[in-house]
């Protein structure tokens, strides 16, 4: 290393700042509640040659694959120049999914194409044919029928090409919202532009070079050491989405290979024993492969390797064309890439890791966007009758467990790794025409284990005046998150409709669902797979998760083996320390 070390750690926590300043544009300035509410949008820096740099607090799903988008735009555009900016959604060409349009930027100095700021948000709306950016039955991206940008030129010398913007504007339902987020998505990267630029001219473009090529290269030797100090082993992981109805009745299996090789301090993926893509829109692009099976080797390492290109120089993947989970092949429609198998990849990757080498990996985690992250669709009377069209981030599923840790109650997504904002319900009511009936912890859902799962929640809400139409795709309907080294599995999504007397009628894993005043669509929320054997775990800890409403004096008991001197919860509850070793002798 020439660079001075300390140097070093200011430069790559400047580029994080560069990063975050970026997120807080989108998230203050973006007009859709997906962005300002929910934050579902990530932030990147990629070099010049289209390598990943830094992405601070940015989704797994969204970045890990962001030298793909710097690859297409520099490879469709021979004339790349300062004050451009590009609008990119295409899915063969490096995007995650239509609904995720990302704006790049390219930034340079003294003449020299030295970064591209990246910012990527997912719309509310793409125009597709159904108004919901989650099309699971779409055969082909014809069927899907959205917008496709394929890495265009929508700025010239920072002003609007204002043929793409009018074409976003006729097609998308609603035009003020989708240009209200796509000036946020261009405020934000334009700031990257401005702070990278500043960067350039302190340091000058020589030494910030150097810094990148010593900042890889120490990522690299993070990554090499974490996995030099595994036992060298290879396992399969086994993993299944539910059932797409009549196009994979099953489910969808998910095979990932796991090598590691410590001598050479490399990991190896193979996802190739995987089936054809489908006729839905399930497939996986190449940006989420690559994403969601990085997001399961990280998710299963010693914190604190730096998530750039240097880092994933260790790990080695091999896709196929044509597979689900993949390289996929138009027309396959990848309109649900960024969840549901993509989260399948995340744990099925993480839990074989669990599997064959102790004390590395995590359990499985929650999957899927059921009622309680729908897109919903309808009419506001308030503003003349005005259609809406938003996604909700009302619910919560649970986070698993790994060795050392419980589950993260927040978790949301696998692809997230719990990095998204979950909707204020006072906000959601007051900006849309909603009502919502309610939100809790789902009691006993977690998977149980020395360490636990986290609990999922129940949410229910619906229309205030109109109906409302509410869009979904659930996964661990029936096959719930597992657990591994002897953990328990999750309890299974249920999602369902409710009258306002309050009964519940449970509805189909995927579809939509039109909702009346009064009625309410709601989801029983999935928890997180548990590490170990649950009677193992601490009894003064499984005392916490009474008081705390997320187990029952049942489930203590039983699948924990601890008993209490009396069922009252209160500060008072005391573990009663003769019962509980009776009962764990027991069995």
């Amino acid at each position: 290393m020439s660079l001075d070390p300390i140097l070093m750690a200011v430069m790559a926590n400047r580029l994080d700042s560069v990063v975050r300043e970026m997120e807080n544009t989108l998230l203050r300035t973006g007009r859709s509640g997906v962005l300002n509410m929910a934050r579902d949008f990530s932030c990147a820096i990629i070099t010049g040659d289209n390598q990943l740099l830094a992405s601070a607090e940015g989704l797994p799903v969204h970045i890990f694959g962001a030298q793909l988008l710097g690859e297409a735009m520099t490879e469709l555009h021979d004339d790349v120049a300062e004050g451009d900016a590009f609008l990119h959604n295409d899915p063969y060409l490096g995007g995650s999914h239509p609904a995720d349009h990302v704006i790049l930027v390219p930034v340079f100095h003294e003449g020299e194409h030295m970064f591209t700021t990246v910012a990527k948000a997912h719309q509310a709306d793409t125009g597709n044919a159904e108004p919901t950016t989650y099309m699971p039955f779409a055969r082909d991206i014809y069927a899907e029928g959205g917008l496709i940008f394929p890495c265009v030129r929508v700025q010239r010398e920072r002003r609007d090409v204002q043929d793409v913007i009018r074409t976003a504007r006729r097609r998308i339902r609603i035009p003020e919202q989708w240009y209200g987020d796509y000036l946020a998505m261009v405020g934000a990267a334009r700031i990257g532009e401005a702070g990278l630029a500043d960067l350039c001219a302190r340091y000058g473009n020589a030494q910030v070079r150097e810094f990148i090529a010593e900042w890889f290269d120490y990522s690299e030797a993070k990554m090499a050491h974490a996995i030099g100090q595994m036992p060298a082993g290879r396992v399969t992981g086994r993993g299944m989405h539910d059932p797409i109805g009549d196009v994979q009745p099953d489910g969808i299996p998910i095979n990932v290979t796991v090598t590691v090789d410590p001598a050479e301090a490399v990991v190896e993926l193979d996802l190739r024993d995987n089936i054809d893509c489908i006729p839905a829109g399930l497939n996986e692009s190449e940006a989420c492969t690559v994403a969601n099976v990085m997001t399961g080797i990280f998710n299963s390492l010693e914190p604190g390797i730096p998530a750039n290109q240097g880092a994933f120089r260790r790990i080695r993947l091999l896709l196929r064309d044509g597979c689900i989970v993949g390289r996929p092949s138009f027309p396959h429609s990848t309109s649900v890439a960024t969840t549901n198998v993509g989260d399948r990849l995340v744990v099925t990757t993480q839990k074989a890791i669990a599997d064959e080498w102790e004390g590395y990996g995590v359990a499985e985690g929650a999957t899927g966007l059921g009622p309680g992250f729908a897109v919903v669709s309808g009419s506001d009377r308030r503003r003349g009758g005005e259609p809406y069209v938003n996604q909700y981030f009302l619910g919560s599923q649970g986070g698993p467990a790994n060795a050392d840790y419980d589950g993260w109650v927040t978790y949301g997504l696998a692809v997230a790794s719990g990095l998204m904002f979950r909707d204020s319900i006072e906000v959601s009511e007051q900006k849309y025409p909603i009502r919502v009936g309610e939100l809790r912890i789902r009691q006993d859902s977690e998977g149980a284990g020395r360490r636990r799962g986290a609990p999922g929640a129940t949410v229910a809400y619906g229309p205030r005046w109109d109906p409302m139409t509410a869009a979904y795709v659930t996964d661990c309907v029936t096959f719930p998150p597992r657990g591994v080294r002897g953990g328990g599995d999750a309890a299974r999504n249920v999602p369902f409709v409710a009258t306002a007397g309050g009964d519940q009628t449970e509805v189909d894993a995927i579809g939509a669902v039109v909702v009346a005043p009064g009625d309410f669509v709601g989801q029983h929320h999935t928890g997180g797979g548990g590490y170990g054997d649950p009677r193992e775990r601490e009894p003064e800890r499984v005392r916490a998760d009474v008081l705390a409403g997320f187990v029952s004096f049942a489930r203590a008991r039983d699948v924990y083996g601890v008993a209490f001197e009396q069922e009252t919860r209160s500060a008072a509850l005391r573990v009663d320390a003769t019962a509980t070793e009776a009962l764990r002798a027991g069995g």
